[in-house]
């Protein structure tokens, strides 16, 4: 399982994910789902990824490699013009992959689904965010669906949608996305740290602050801790049920 957070801000976009991979008990590993492409003063472009992870990271590889090869093999990540048009790109290499699957006869198409979040800026337009599917179509973050999950997405909802800001700092976001990611941890063994995060600024057009968040990481573990110890003062702040007599 996975759990993958894009998100705008005023200030511009912010990615994080886990690296938890798994097939059983016994046997997990990490691996990294954030994916960046950079053309400095150009665009920026962030892939975050979810599913079958043949699948992902074929796409990725695709995507990748027709960055690296001859001109006549275009479009590119690094050659559209538009962010809308990167997140068709995106789309259509998605589905190639699955499709390729079928081909191969492959019987449950099901098992090598995917979805990805794509996010970034290319020179001549805004920072913009699109959520897409393993069909090949996609949405758009707008003001009214200013964040997308993928993956494990139940448990760390609920604090995005109450605290979420879009004048948000960079800071308050990293702080409420590990808030978020906690809570899926504390639910799901399946998704874990390290976490992977991302914070690009609006206009800049060049990768913007980027690292990895460890299980021990000081900052994370007070994070945590700290969120535990303010829900249990919440809930006891809170008034009691009153038992009916008898």
């Amino acid at each position: 399982m996975t759990y993958c957070v894009g998100m705008m801000l005023r200030r511009g976009l912010v990615f994080m994910s886990d690296t938890r991979t798994n097939a059983g008990l016994d046997n997990i590993s990490t691996f990294k789902k954030m994916s960046i492409w950079e053309a400095q003063g150009d665009r920026v472009i962030t892939l975050l990824s979810s599913g079958n992870l043949a699948t992902t990271q074929a796409v990725v590889s695709l995507l990748d490699e027709r960055t690296k090869a001859h001109e006549s093999r275009v479009p590119t990540l690094l050659g559209v013009p538009s962010m809308f048009q990167a997140a068709r790109l995106v789309a259509d290499t998605l589905r190639e992959v699955i499709d390729n699957h079928r081909q191969a006869g492959q019987e449950a198409d099901s098992a090598f689904r995917a979805t990805l979040i794509l996010g970034g800026e290319i020179a001549g337009g805004a920072p913009r965010l699109f959520l897409i599917y393993p069909e090949g179509n996609f949405i758009e973050a707008s003001a009214d669906t200013p964040f997308f999950q993928i993956g494990e997405t139940k448990y760390g909802r609920p604090i995005l949608v109450r605290a979420y800001d879009p004048e948000m700092s960079f800071a308050a976001a990293m702080k409420l996305l590990l808030v978020s990611f906690d809570s899926t941890v504390k639910a799901n063994l399946s998704v874990g740290p390290p976490f992977d995060y991302h914070l690009y600024e609006a206009g800049s057009l060049r990768a913007g602050v980027q690292g990895r968040i460890e299980a021990d990481d000081p900052w994370f573990r007070e994070i945590a801790e700290g969120w535990g110890a303010a829900l249990r003062a919440a809930l006891d702040g809170l008034p009691d049920f009153e038992l009916p007599p008898g």
